[in-house]
């Protein structure tokens, strides 16, 4: 072969793959974008019934053109605690689907209004103004470079078809006999578990089928081998995760390796269902504008791609927690093996804006519990008799543990936003992170309640009946409205003016019970040295108030 014939075709093959790529990117960004809000209602619709986790697989996939994000979003939330693995198997058998759409928009044969396509959306993207316009905009771009950039690979393989000695060498992987058939498979394999992208190896597969250089049969074999291939992304995802998300990752390899398996024994049949399928003889080329093709097999091999994973649906939905319970008997927990987690924020989700956001979510609503707890755990410590040093110790580990998950999810939203997300998520972004910071700040507060407390118990000072009264009221007070403000930010309801008008009574009550307390002092009911710390109780429950409230503003939008 001419060394600059071979480097033609590797520019070409190379840069119509990398386009590819960067469109099917940002053909998932687009919509993505477009569709943040329905992305995140959908993940949140999931629940044990099967059919209705592999719709949410299958819509999902569909916005996100991407299984393998799917399959790495699933392993973060099984991670997170977030979904059951059950659940997971139903969503993944309907990525797998949803994945096939790509496939499909490739039979259009639209390759040639790929750069048009690609030049017109560009335009909008740099130069309009609106979000969901940019969105759309991102979202054709991509469409066109998938198109433009299989047109690219087309091109680069035509030289192919001509060359006697790559024929014969590329006839070695022909599936003639079941040795045939498992080459053909694990070469499919071993090109996407490389690339990462069964999306793009599906392309490809098109693209040497579109010119003559593999039969059809030998397309299906690599497209069989492609669905073994995409799962490598997951099962990366996987490593250093705890045992129920290694499970998903396991479900995922499992479920596509039984799948071949069995259709490599099936395979005349299979190849027979396939060509039923379709109108005309996937082998039989045609003249286009003077150029010889093969249109109905860029059609077959969609339609194989298809089929596969729809058999999958067929014979894996209806024991999804057979399997579940098959893996956890396989791999069972172990306390041992796990390594605790402060947040389950995974930087793979990153690639999800709009479910990182979900996720960054979950972690502000375990900070709301966190909180809450440790105001009843305190609730119990306030002036009594015998000191609980078990309750003392968990409301200084939490203190410890809200500090860093407020660290992690401020670093993790921020390079969240150092991507290309909308205008929307960056509203959302920081409000989020001043959300952290505000229950972050409550946890030292409470902390700081609990600290004065031991000192007044270590030196022996105890307030009058009357003091302690009013400082149990005004902490179970200020515990109701910090539950009040907790349960607004998880139902996302807008409190702002009752918030305000509570808020504004809790100021009157410590003003109050700070005036009666300096009475006492004055009457000397009251040890001197209690007006070393009384004061400070009362301005550190005002203080968790005034942060309750600034969640509630958040809440409500404001800045």
């Amino acid at each position: 072969m001419d060394s600059s014939l071979s480097l033609d075709i590797i520019l070409r093959v190379g840069g119509g793959l990398g386009l590819f790529l960067l469109g099917m990117k940002n053909m998932s960004e687009g919509m993505q974008a477009a569709a943040g809000s329905r992305l995140r209602a959908m993940i949140g619709a999931v629940t044990n019934n099967r059919f209705l986790a592999c719709g949410v697989g299958f819509l999902v996939t569909c916005l996100i053109q991407s299984s393998s994000v799917t399959t790495v979003m699933l392993i973060g939330f099984a991670n997170a605690g977030l979904m059951t693995l059950a659940q997971t198997i139903g969503v993944i058998l309907g990525a797998d689907v949803g994945t096939t759409i790509t496939g499909w928009i490739l039979v259009l044969d639209i390759g040639k209004y790929g750069l048009p396509l690609l030049g017109f959306a560009a335009i909008f993207f740099l130069f309009c103004k609106g979000d969901k316009t940019r969105s759309i905009a991102l979202l054709v771009m991509g469409l066109g470079m998938v198109f433009f950039g299989l047109e690219i690979m087309k091109e680069g393989f035509k030289p192919l078809s001509d060359m006697p000695e790559f024929l014969a060498w590329f006839s070695k992987f022909s599936p003639v006999g079941y040795w045939g058939i498992i080459k053909c498979t694990l070469v499919g394999a071993g090109v996407t578990a490389i690339v990462q992208s069964s999306s793009a190896t599906v392309g490809i597969t098109m693209g040497l089928a579109s010119q003559g250089i593999i039969d059809f049969e030998t397309s299906v074999a690599l497209v069989l081998g492609q669905n073994i291939g995409t799962t490598i992304t997951a099962y990366l995802a996987s490593i250093g995760t705890i045992r129920s998300a290694r499970r998903v990752a396991y479900a995922h390899i499992l479920i596509k390796v039984i799948g071949v398996f069995v259709l490599v024994i099936l395979f005349p049949w299979y190849v027979t269902l396939i060509r039923n399928l379709l109108t005309a003889d996937p082998n039989v080329s045609v003249l286009v504008n003077g150029e010889e093709t093969y249109p109905s097999i860029i059609k077959g091999i969609a339609i194989a791609h298809t089929v596969f994973n729809v058999i999958l649906i067929a014979a894996f939905l209806p024991f999804t927690k057979k399997l579940a319970n098959l893996l956890t008997k396989l791999m069972p927990d172990s306390a041992a093996d796990e390594t605790p987690h402060l947040t389950y924020l995974d930087v793979r989700m990153l690639n999800t804006p709009a479910l990182g956001m979900e996720q960054s979510r979950h972690e502000l609503l375990f900070m709301s519990e966190s909180v809450h707890t440790m105001m009843n755990l305190l609730r119990g410590s306030l002036f009594a008799d015998k000191t609980d040093e078990e309750a003392r110790r968990r409301i200084f580990r939490r203190e410890d543990i809200l500090d860093n998950v407020q660290k992690e999810v401020t670093e993790f939203l921020g390079k969240l936003l150092a991507g290309n997300v909308t205008h929307n998520i960056i509203i959302e972004s920081r409000g989020q992170i001043r959300i952290a910071d505000e229950y972050e700040s409550i946890s030292d507060y409470i902390a700081g309640i609990l600290k004065m407390q031991i000192k007044l118990h270590n030196n022996k000072l105890l307030p009058s009946p009357e003091g302690r009264r009013e400082m149990l009221e005004l902490h179970d007070r200020t515990m109701d409205y910090l539950k009040f403000v907790c349960v607004s930010f998880c139902e996302r309801t807008d409190i702002r003016a009752e918030a305000v008008m509570r808020s504004d009574e809790l100021t009157h009550m410590v003003k109050d019970f700070r005036g009666r307390h300096l009475e006492r002092l004055a009457d000397g009911k009251i040890s001197p040295l209690l007006s070393l710390v009384v004061p400070d109780m009362l301005s550190a429950y005002r203080r968790i108030k005034d942060h309750a409230l600034n969640i509630a503003e958040v809440i409500a939008g404001e800045k």
